[in-house]
């Protein structure tokens, strides 16, 4: 996958953000050495200190799947 695809991953994970209390929207998606990419958005919690963000809930995905040696890393947001 090139980086540009891998972008356009993160911009559709965004969309499935759940941002309701800043509505600050993020999307990520990471390339691993094996090939595979595993996509995440950013999950809130009404304590902002439980909150969940993009790029950890692809890593997260991603080692759950015995994926450990990452590549690259896109990140978005709406701003």
């Amino acid at each position: 996958m090139d980086y540009k695809n891998l972008v356009k991953t993160a911009l559709d994970y965004r969309e499935r953000a759940y941002a309701p209390y800043s509505n600050f929207k993020v999307g990520a998606a990471v390339l691993f050495e094996s090939g595979n990419v595993y996509g995440g958005c950013n999950i809130e919690n009404a304590s902002f200190g439980l909150t969940n963000c993009a790029e950890r809930t692809a890593i997260f995905k991603a080692v759950s799947e015995g994926h450990t040696k990452f590549k690259a890393l896109a990140v978005v947001a709406d701003t």
